[in-house]
């Protein structure tokens, strides 16, 4: 562009007087501003200029209050015969980069000079209007742009399970002073029920269309109710880059766009860039767009309705992604000494235990006598987002750090940790896992507890109990370990029913009770689906596998039903070799969760956010019904030594029991602890 914006001081008067200048050419939209106050607010870093071919073609002058932490905007004045080049843009942007410590920019504009698209395309938003001092009392409007730094009060963490988004539609039947006829289905979500499980949000597209109301009074009472909502403040450039990529998809699946299409997708940015994945609608035009705003920035477009319905399982996709923790963009590493400065910023302090205490801490575990592994995990940008330290002393593997930093995928790294930990600990022949971290982060915290672990002398404890047999065997084993701890644990008995021999199981884990009422299937596999589930037969160019096996996933067959119940326990046995892979063996175990059957459409609706199937590849799953099968499944184990067909068919006959492996089909747990113990054997 050839244009430089350089900031002005109070001893460059020639720039000064040709802002003057340039402003006195305006001043039936500027206001009139004297020389002194340009002369004051350079003096304040409050004045920038931009420049071309030593010409001044527009400036921004603003203040720095002392006590507001934002920037305040007085004038913004590009050169008319200069304008649509950017000029307004250079210098929006060059305001943020010289102050970042600010919150944001305040402006004020009157609502007659009809700059509203100006204002927007800068990355403002409206908040709130004032009547003007002239004689005429003109109607301003304030605007806002956000630095994205965090708000104390719109910011804080939400003790809601679920944050939904509401376009203005749904916001007006909540709120406006003559909600639609068909209100009633958006007035639900405001149901006594749904309050500490549901809060609502509105980004800042709805403050534009509350802008655009002609009606005073309407606009005014609108305004006024958007505090009772949480605000959504995302990035503006991140905004228009998504809103792009919806644009994009939306034209690829669509062809021509249908009118106020690029308003419905506005809404679904703001809600994707401000990490909220449910937006409420009655819109028709937004509903048709459902699918493209899952598929390109995965935010569900859902009825108010459908909130209502089926509020825990929107609460689990948004929170719980594991099938996101597959690809290769996170990476883990030790932690070098000397490189403890870096964490103390990004992990979350709390009891007392400050920034400075933490990273000291770090450091006195790399020069301790035991050898502790100081992990890190950090996304694909390069941040921290998760810290464990680790060692294993006698039977015992002890975790004195576990913190996840705010991230959208901390509660499945949270999860996926703590099964990480179990299989450390299992692996170098440890009975305990003791978390001893005197903070550890609040999501990591409340996993460890739906994971079996309990409070014992200031630390969370869980046991490892390494036997896959009866009732009695497991819990004479539980006993030994609970006994070194001085705690008692509950004896079992034969014939437990299956939801307790379950909890058991994912409590003691790796502890399998055969003798319970928890049947146990196989499940034949494609390679395939195989690979991209469990690497099993490993990927020519291996996948990164720090976080180990994902912790749950979904797996989809024909809707058959062959006595599938759950809780139950699976084997997975590959059905045939492809291109020189191994074939026909079982390579693992995991435990059954759920079992669905519906429409490929409504099942992947539900567990996308768990599989690597597309919609496609379920569609194609279905039978002749038009139906298939969804398998819910969790806390797999790889075995270490795949079992053969021969030597599976061996094990069957040894038993006296048949074999069918064409397709899900049940199986005796006594085949089950077979079949485990041969691929756990290690001689």
């Amino acid at each position: 562009m050839g244009i430089k914006v350089l900031p002005v001081s109070g001893a460059q008067p020639e720039l000064i007087d040709a802002a003057v200048a340039l402003g006195d050419r305006y001043t039936k939209t500027l206001g009139l501003m004297t020389p002194p106050a340009y002369q004051k607010m350079a003096e304040e870093e409050g004045l920038l200029v931009a420049v071309e071919h030593g010409e001044v073609v527009g400036y921004a002058l603003f203040g720095l209050p002392k006590r507001s932490p934002h920037v305040r905007l007085a004038h913004l004045c590009v050169a008319e015969e200069h304008r649509g080049r950017g000029i307004a843009r250079a210098l929006i942007r060059a305001i943020c980069d010289r102050h970042p410590q600010r919150l944001g920019i305040k402006a004020k504009c009157r609502r007659d000079y009809g700059l509203s698209g100006m204002w927007t395309n800068l990355g403002f938003i409206a908040r709130g209007e004032v009547r003007g001092r002239s004689r005429e009392g003109k109607i301003l409007d304030g605007w806002w742009l956000d630095m994205g730094h965090p708000d104390l009060f719109q910011d804080v963490e939400s003790d809601a399970l679920l944050i939904v988004a509401v376009d203005h539609g749904v916001f007006a039947d909540l709120c406006g002073m003559e909600p639609a006829r068909e209100a009633a289905e958006s007035q639900t979500l405001e149901a006594g029920w749904l309050s500490d499980l549901v809060e609502l949000a509105c980004s800042p597209q709805v403050l534009q269309e509350i802008r655009d109301i002609a009606d005073t009074t309407e606009r005014q009472h609108q305004r006024a109710a958007v505090h009772g909502l949480r605000q959504l403040s995302p990035m503006a450039e991140a905004v228009a880059q998504r809103k792009a990529e919806l644009l994009q998809a939306a034209r690829a699946a669509l062809g021509d766009l249908p009118e106020g299409a690029g308003r419905c997708l506005q809404y679904v940015a703001e809600a994707s860039c401000a990490g909220v994945q449910v937006l409420a609608t009655r819109d028709p035009l937004l509903a048709q767009l459902a699918d493209i705003a899952w598929e390109a920035a995965r935010v569900r477009v859902v009825a108010p309705s459908a909130v209502t319905l089926h509020v825990d399982e929107l609460r689990q996709a948004q929170v719980y992604r594991p099938a996101d923790l597959m690809g290769t963009e996170f990476r883990t590493g030790e932690v070098a000494y000397g490189a403890e400065e870096e964490l103390g910023a990004f992990f979350d302090q709390t009891g007392g235990d400050d920034g400075s205490a933490f990273v000291e801490r770090l450091k006195s575990l790399a020069t301790d006598t035991v050898l502790w592994r100081r992990e890190m995990l950090r996304d694909g940008e390069g941040h921290p987002v998760a810290l464990y330290v680790w060692a294993v002393d006698g039977y015992t593997l002890t975790v004195p750090v576990l913190r996840t930093a705010s991230h959208p995928l901390e509660e499945s790294l949270a999860r996926q940790l703590l099964f990480s930990l179990k299989r450390h600990g299992r692996e170098c022949g440890a009975q305990i896992v003791r978390i001893s971290d005197v903070c550890p982060s609040p999501v990591a915290q409340a996993a460890a507890g739906d994971d079996g672990f309990f409070e014992h002398k200031g630390s969370l404890v869980a046991l490892l109990v390494d036997v896959c047999g009866t009732a009695e065997k497991v819990g004479l084993a539980a006993c030994a370990i609970a006994r070194e701890l001085g705690v008692n644990v509950a004896s079992l008995q034969a014939g437990l029913p299956a939801e307790v021999a379950s909890t058991v199981e994912r409590a003691w884990w790796p502890a399998k009770v055969t003798d319970s009422l928890m049947p146990s299937f196989t499940v034949p596999i494609e390679p395939r689906w195989s690979t991209e589930l469990f690497n099993v037969p490993a990927m020519l160019l291996p996948r990164n596998d720090a976080l180990g096996i994902s912790r749950e996933h979904v797996y989809y067959r024909s809707s058959g039903r062959r006595k599938e119940s759950v809780p139950a326990r699976l084997l997975w046995y590959v059905s045939k070799g492809v291109g020189g892979q191994e074939g026909q063996m079982v390579i693992g175990s995991s435990r059954l969760d759920e079992v669905i059957v519906d429409t490929p459409d409504a099942l992947f609706s539900k567990f996308e956010h768990l599989g690597v199937y597309g919609r496609d590849e379920v569609r194609r799953a279905a039978d002749s019904t038009g139906r298939a099968m969804a398998l819910r499944f969790s806390d797999t184990e790889i075995f270490p030594k795949p079992v053969t067909l021969r030597r599976l068919s061996a094990l069957a006959a040894s038993l006296g029991l048949p074999l069918s492996l064409i397709s899900l089909s049940k199986i005796s747990n006594e085949l089950f602890r077979t079949v485990y113990e041969e691929g756990h054997r290690t001689t």
